[in-house]
């Protein structure tokens, strides 16, 4: 009996210690990251620095029910936004194109379209299947290592982490966030995605394909 409650205590002592580990880790890169990212994205358009291109981190444009994803939308609302006061005059729209039936570089060039930016300035990178690839694709195939970043302030707060272990010189321009209500499972990925992010660059995870280099002029 003694030896089997001595095998439970073990097991427990073990189960908590674990626990603690992800726990620090979780809060220890959120920590990290947020901190880096405090004096390089911005969410008065007024003050954010011009750059000649911006990368817009790509989502799917509906949500699983068919209704709007407004993590999408409000993108593609900065991403104008930035190009109508000149902060931005090509963009990069980097997302997901594993199948011909799934598109987001291409829905997300029609919609800058749609809000009045000219399809020559609007380059597609259909490999941007997660963020290390879009920030990494803007360099190896874009030729870019100075952008500003559009996605939401979590989001930039993880993609500037990346650029910068690069040696990319980078801004973020924080487009709209959503309810807590609304975006509660995404922030609770977003803890792990940071130290996702963290392993990726300590085993220098390449992305998932490159390919020949696209001019920008």
């Amino acid at each position: 009996m003694k030896s089997i409650d001595s095998e439970m205590s073990k097991i427990f002592k073990l189960s908590l210690i674990f626990f603690l580990f992800i726990l620090l880790a979780l809060f220890g890169a959120d920590f990290w990251v947020k901190n880096n990212a405090k004096t390089k994205t911005y969410g008065d358009i007024k003050n954010i620095p011009k750059n000649k291109v911006g990368l817009v981190l790509g989502t799917s444009k509906f949500n699983r029910n068919g209704k709007i994803n407004y993590y999408y939308k409000y993108r593609i609302d900065a991403a104008l936004a930035l190009y109508k006061t000149g902060k931005v005059s090509i963009f990069i729209v980097s997302g997901d194109n594993g199948n011909k039936n799934y598109d987001e570089p291409t829905q997300m060039r029609d919609d800058l379209i749609a809000g009045g930016v000219p399809k020559s300035v609007i380059f597609l990178d259909y490999a941007g299947f997660r963020t290390l690839d879009s920030i990494v694709r803007a360099d190896k195939i874009f030729g870019q290592k100075k952008f500003t970043i559009i996605s939401q302030q979590f989001h930039n707060e993880r993609a500037i982490f990346l650029a910068e272990s690069y040696d990319y010189d980078v801004v973020a321009f924080n487009a709209k966030g959503v309810s807590t209500k609304y975006g509660i499972k995404t922030q609770i990925r977003e803890k792990f995605a940071r130290v996702k992010m963290l392993l990726d660059l300590l085993f220098g995870v390449n992305p998932k394909f490159l390919g020949e280099p696209i001019k920008i002029n």
